[in-house]
């Protein structure tokens, strides 16, 4: 065993210089591309006057924000506090009350520094997570977080999603130059290819337009006008299904739980001082019936025996206290049409399989990178230059968007039971590579927490798991069956990740500095 750890810590060496390599190469290539280009993109914003809009309708506001969920809300907040006046149109007002939203990664905490808005996890018994614990076949390991370097207020957190949203509202509504009203927007209003405003239908159900220079859709996953600004090639590839665990003391105090079980992962992470959010995955699109009990019995016979033993009565009373929930896990990627006058943030524009709590991480630093960019312009009435401005929205966010996005698919694929040989190996490779500690761990963790999000890197580690893998099969004595499954796991791999990065475009991730729109961002303000 020590052999393989020797083993394991030589091609982490060599996979760390070969990464160095490669980010040194593509920040010369940057380096020097931006030198060419940095008088191209934001010149029409910055130096042509914005002409009026003819009289046709006056602007109600700067930004229309459809949706106040946790994109939507934040999104407000920051854009009122650089002087916008912002309307926010959200169907539903109350507080929602919904099973994924409730575990923000370090990464995302960040974010929220970053945008002010750190306090909105405060006040609603949020709880810090510090860390994963994984459990396979009677092992565990726990790996945590590399938070050295970072403030000791720095964490995860763990929240009821409608508690946060609702701190998000109450901000947002504070502040003078935003109106939140709760109504139903039916459509965008189109005037020659240009979004002018929105139509949308009052709590009183009275019909009324409004109009702004941007409008901003963030209404989710279910969202009804992403077919109009964007390609949705939306995949259902499980559901989850939701219990709280009252008075439970998970194993790994203050951490997220993860459960490589069969037929796929079983999730269990606080959300308050005395409740355990727990996520059981189920493959496919159809679940067994809550109504004549299926469910139950399904979640006592098939899903209990696998989980902690520490937990398993407090399982077992939240199953027979009835209170279950379901939801379809969605992922989509990003692929947007660049219209005039709108853009799509949050779920509504991208989402990515829930398993490692990353859809607010992103939603958050998709917001900072729009504000960064809308910051330097005085007004937004110019549609088609604003249009073609912010496509490097578009390539400034794959940094993070894409790793996140990527590892989510990824890991939901690896920690998933099969019956195929190679993929039972390439699992338990993973296990016992992240079980490894050191470099092994906190790399991928950093990945998964937002705080260090490369998609080379990404690459470099998931591929590393594939190879060690393959050590694993041939040591200490190789056999043609072994080579034969050490080839199976590098092209199970292989067919695991490319799919999902071709969809997230490769270009964009690994080479965004040979992408032309990346050079639209306007200079920094003196």
């Amino acid at each position: 065993m020590a052999d393989q750890y020797t083993w394991g810590l030589i091609l982490g060496a060599v996979l760390g210089l070969v990464a160095v390599y490669n980010l040194g190469l593509l920040a010369l290539y940057n380096l020097v591309m931006r030198n060419k280009s940095e008088d191209n993109g934001a010149d029409s914003l910055r130096k042509t006057p914005t002409p009026a809009l003819n009289g046709e309708c006056p602007f109600d506001a700067d930004v229309i924000v459809v949706g106040a969920g946790v994109a939507g809300a934040a999104l407000a907040n920051t854009l009122a506090k650089d002087g916008r006046r912002v309307h926010v149109i959200e169907r539903d007002l109350s507080e929602p009350d919904r099973i994924v939203g409730e575990l923000l990664q370090p990464g995302g905490y960040l974010k929220l520094i970053e945008l002010g808005l750190e306090d909105c996890v405060e006040q609603i018994d949020a709880q810090r997570v510090f860390g994963y614990a994984l459990f396979k076949d009677g092992n565990r390991t726990q790996i945590s977080y590399p938070l050295e370097k970072f403030h000791s207020d720095v964490a995860g957190r763990g929240f009821h999603n409608g508690r946060f949203v609702q701190r998000l509202r109450e901000k947002a509504a504070s502040l003078p130059n935003v109106r939140l009203e709760q109504g139903t927007v039916t459509s965008l209003l189109e005037e020659k290819g240009t979004i002018k405003g929105v139509q949308y239908r009052t709590k009183a159900g009275e019909e009324l337009t409004a109009y702004a220079p941007l409008t901003i859709v963030c209404d989710g996953c279910f969202s009804n006008l992403r077919r109009s600004l964007c390609n949705p090639k939306v995949d259902v590839p499980s559901c989850f299904v939701g219990l709280v665990l009252e008075n439970c003391n998970l194993p790994f105090e203050n951490n997220g739980h993860v459960v490589l079980a069969d037929p796929s992962p079983i999730l269990f992470y606080p959300i308050s001082s005395n409740e355990v959010r727990c996520l059981v995955d189920i493959p496919g699109q159809k679940v067994p019936s809550i109504s004549n009990g299926e469910m139950a019995n399904y979640l006592k016979t098939v899903v209990a025996p696998q989980i902690p033993r520490e937990i398993f009565h407090s399982f077992v009373a939240a199953v027979d206290g009835g209170n279950i929930k379901t939801m379809p896990n969605r992922s989509m990627p990003a692929a947007p049409y660049p219209t005039p006058g709108a853009l799509l943030m949050g779920d509504a524009f991208n989402m990515r399989h829930p398993l490692t709590g990353g859809g607010m991480t992103v939603a958050l630093s998709d917001i900072v990178i729009l504000r960064n960019l809308l910051r330097h312009l005085s007004n937004l009435n110019d549609a088609p230059a604003l249009c073609n401005y912010l496509e490097s929205f578009y390539t400034l966010r794959k940094p993070v968007a894409s790793t996140i996005n990527t590892l989510a698919g990824a890991l939901y694929q690896v920690f998933s039971a099969s019956p195929d040989e190679a993929r039972k190996e390439m699992r338990q490779a993973c296990f016992d590579y992240l079980s490894l500690g050191g470099i092994f761990s906190s790399g991928p963790v950093s990945l998964l927490s937002g705080l260090n999000p490369r998609p080379l890197i990404l690459v470099l580690h998931f591929f590393a798991v594939a190879i060690y893998g393959v050590g694993r099969i041939l040591l200490p004595f190789p056999s043609p069956y072994r080579f034969w499954i050490g080839a199976r796991i590098i092209t199970s791999a292989s067919g695991i990740i490319f799919p999902i990065m071709k969809a997230e475009g490769l270009r964009q991730m690994f080479f965004p500095a040979t992408v032309p729109a990346y050079y639209y961002q306007a200079p920094p303000s003196n």
